[in-house]
């Protein structure tokens, strides 16, 4: 039956959801909500996946996601459920919304105007501010195909696609052309480049394998803007427990999940820490190859180790989170250290897997913004370097790169800032994998490449089990934040239609 446009249930099933995630919340509540009763198991201790956060001397860390891109997604998500952001936390534009530090210590500030930013990119290269419009133009009527209507599509079939004329659109949004070759036919100067480029090395593949259809992120990150979450990211995944919650979804912490149980080729019963549970169904968004290889019996498995070995994932990443007690004036809330060469970088992750020689890295400074994450007069440090998958990464050689990053981070500040750490952490492939189950340590899914792109992801519903469905940054939309919110949703919606 339908109501208010949501598919809601006569009948209440019993849901098993796996993994506190985005995508995990976000299906127990969109379920929850059409009178179901839904239970969210969740291996660790606290709720949030990668979107966990851990406090210690008066610092507050974001574990994983600093990015807050694509509002409107969340706001959507919230509404479902009558509420609005606000109802949840103080969300704050920043200005500038990022900042690209080159070599020589050249800052490239990036506002949070639109029209301020195209007169950069002119002061930059003569011609690129009309470019820049152009091409952000293309990404923004990419956007609204792209995620607004080809992103809520479950990607069981290609037949799915032919409502809204996606092979009409191919062309226009250009899904067979290389994001690279896109973006040097609009800027030549390397810096420009550089920024165009970083979200894609970030959260995607190599710029020249990535479809130019993701240009679509450069009208999310220029046009529409940088916001954070006052508090930090923590109190996105906060909120997505209440809405939960509220719903009526139950969360379980501490609980490993360690056999899906199938009976004429459905899920009966799980089987965690030692104890068997009914379930009607069950929506998996843990890591998907974790599920397939380690829960289920082989005859209920759709991918074979050599497919996983053969997929192209989105970077991993080597972390550092650092408590220092002075100020470091120089630095913005958000800081791209794009002074080595990008292209080096990005092969040493996608092609030449090792650990990199010259790597770009990223520094989150939300202090700069927002006085409750660290003590009056210090600074909250949220350092990340993108690496390949699969890396051994013994404490030598996450030292060695802590000196070298540091070097040229206490470079560009002027302040020996590790004179004034107080508190350190790392964090890197070894700990993705036993936290979250990650295959090779990765971070954030499967890299966006063509061949993995809506219908060449791994199936959300799977063809063994007649009540599995998957959710999460290893099946469709994507990487990152907003897709894995719609994943949980849409996972959710398939999972209703298939119980009516």
């Amino acid at each position: 039956m339908q109501n208010n446009g949501h598919i809601t249930n006569a009948k209440a099933h019993e849901i098993a959801v796996i993994g506190s995630g985005f995508s995990g919340m976000a299906a127990a509540a969109v379920l929850a909500k059409a009178g179901n009763k839904v239970t969210v198991f969740e291996k660790n201790d606290t709720i949030g996946g990668r979107a966990r956060s851990f406090s210690e001397q008066g610092f507050v860390f974001d574990m994983g996601p600093s990015w807050y891109w694509m509002p409107d997604v969340y706001e959507r998500f919230f509404e479902l459920f009558g509420n609005s952001v606000s109802d949840f936390y103080d969300l704050k534009q920043l200005d500038p919304g990022f900042a690209v530090i080159f070599g020589n210590s050249e800052v490239m500030d990036i506002p949070a105007d639109f029209d301020e930013t195209c007169a950069l990119f002119e002061s930059i290269e003569s011609g690129s501010a009309a470019k820049l419009r152009k091409f952000i133009d293309e990404g923004e009527f990419k956007y609204e195909v792209g995620m607004r209507d080809m992103v809520y599509k479950p990607g069981h079939s290609v037949t799915e696609f032919f409502s809204f004329g996606l092979f009409q659109n191919a062309l226009k949004i250009q899904l067979f052309k290389s994001f690279s070759a896109h973006a040097r036919q609009y800027f030549r100067d390397p810096r420009l480049l550089a920024l165009i480029e970083f979200p894609v090395l970030f959260l995607g593949a190599m710029p020249r394998d990535t479809p130019a259809l993701y240009s679509l992120m450069n009208f999310a990150g220029l046009k529409q803007g940088t916001f954070y979450p006052i508090g930090g990211f923590v109190k996105v995944a906060e909120a997505f427990h209440r809405i939960a919650e509220s719903q009526g979804v139950a969360f379980r912490t501490g609980q490993q999940i360690e056999k899906l149980e199938v009976s004429n080729g459905a899920i009966r019963q799980i089987r965690s820490n030692g104890m068997l549970k009914n379930v009607d169904a069950v929506i998996g968004s843990a890591d998907y190859r974790h599920i397939e290889s380690s829960l289920l019996d082989p005859e209920y498995q759709m991918y074979s180790e050599s497919y996983w070995e053969n997929r192209t994932f989105a970077p991993s990443s080597l972390l550092f989170y650092l408590g220092v007690n002075r100020k470091i004036d120089k630095l913005r809330h958000h800081n791209l250290f794009f002074d080595e060469d990008f292209e080096q970088h990005a092969i040493e992750i996608y092609k030449d897997k090792k650990w990199p020689s010259k790597p770009l890295f990223y520094v989150c400074c939300p202090s700069k913004t927002d006085p409750t994450v660290a003590p009056e007069g210090y600074e909250n440090l949220f350092v990340l370097m993108p690496i390949a998958t699969g890396l051994d990464d013994p404490e030598s050689i996450r030292e060695r790169y802590f000196t070298l990053l540091m070097d040229r981070l206490e470079k560009f500040a002027g302040v020996p800032v590790r004179e004034h750490i107080i508190l350190k952490k790392t964090y890197s492939v070894s700990d993705f994998k036993n936290d979250y189950n990650a295959y090779k340590g990765n971070a954030y899914g499967l890299a966006n490449t063509l061949m993995q792109t809506a219908i060449f992801k791994p199936k959300m519903r799977s063809t063994k089990v007649s009540n599995l469905y998957y959710a999460g940054q290893l099946t469709v939309p994507g990487p990152g934040v907003p897709p894995s919110i719609i994943s949980g949703q849409i996972a959710a919606q398939e999972l209703l239609k298939s119980l009516n």
